[in-house]
């Protein structure tokens, strides 16, 4: 069994190549470091560092990896911090989702498999909602939402099984971005004060590895024209994982609510799903929320250390 995975030495993709060596594949991963900072040396592991720009070449480049079973695409610049906001940015990352795809189809490969996210739905809400507001991260969003459009009509007509991924919050060891988690972890870490909204949005977390996971099923058994989310399958208001989190971390204090206004849109819960994935692929996470959050903040307390 064979595998491509660009944006491999990334958080997830990096979690994602070692699921897939794991489980016997040979895997061909691409990154733009000159050495992996993630990947671990393995005999079933080829690192290449490539420009997504000359994915066209791999052809060429990797003829042991023509007809692999499955082309997984990480490769996304600006998934976190300011870049989510810049339309340039974004609007490349299509492109090049896009330019993935048809080397994979060039390629013989039989399963393109693409990390979107969950803020597709939000951002098609709140986007066509008459009078609605969208903020600047939403481009990112909007971002991802191109790259399906453009990727799931590309894929029938090149001949290759297109299987789409929507991630809800991705979280665990090895991230040290400014999202939500993070930036609660660490903020308790430091004693800080922590005021949020009403919470009363619908949200869902689930821990790196078992995404990892999620994504080499789907490699395996993700039918074409499908998207799949990617989730604990036990989505809830965002308040009732921050009360968890306190309970976990901090059991004697209490979380502040309301003091803050939410002004996004409301995702229904049946959104987040899983059920799909469920059934087409036996996927079924196995790391709870209060376990995953306890190893972050573990991995976090640790880089503070350093």
């Amino acid at each position: 069994m064979k595998a491509i995975v660009t944006g491999a030495d990334g958080f997830v993709g990096s979690y994602v190549v070692k699921e897939l060596v794991s489980k016997g594949y040979e895997v061909l991963a691409i990154d733009l470091g000159p050495t992996p900072r993630r990947l671990e040396p393995s005999s079933s592991l080829k690192y290449v560092s490539l420009s997504i720009e000359k994915i066209d070449q791999a052809e060429t480049l990797f003829p042991e990896f023509l007809a692999s079973d499955a082309f997984f695409h990480f490769a996304w610049r600006g998934s976190a911090g300011p870049e989510r906001c810049d339309e340039t940015i974004q609007l490349e990352n299509a492109l090049m989702a896009a330019k993935c795809l048809r080397a994979a189809a060039q390629m013989k490969i039989k399963r393109f498999i693409c990390a979107g996210t969950i803020m597709e739905f939000e951002t098609n809400q709140v986007i066509y909602e008459q009078g609605s507001q969208p903020s600047l991260p939403y481009i990112y969003g909007a971002g991802k939402t191109i790259a399906h459009e453009i990727c799931k009509p590309l894929a029938n007509n090149l001949g290759i099984d297109l299987v789409w991924a929507y991630i809800t919050n991705t979280y665990g060891v090895g991230e040290n971005s400014p999202r939500f988690l993070n930036s609660t972890i660490k903020k308790i870490i430091h004693g800080e004060h922590l005021e949020f909204t009403s919470g009363v949005q619908n949200y869902d977390f689930i821990y790196v590895t078992d995404v990892a996971k999620a994504f080499c099923l789907l490699g395996e058994r993700g039918k074409a024209n499908k998207g799949y989310v990617i989730g604990s399958g036990a989505a809830k208001p965002l308040r009732e994982f921050v009360k968890e989190i306190f309970e976990e971390l901090v059991p004697d204090q209490k979380p502040i609510f309301g003091d803050i206004p939410y002004t996004g849109v409301m995702t229904p819960v049946g959104t987040f799903s899983t059920e799909d994935i469920e059934s087409d692929c036996g996927f079924k996470p196995s790391v709870s929320f209060r376990d995953g959050v306890r190893l972050t903040y573990e991995y976090l307390k640790s880089l503070e250390a350093q």
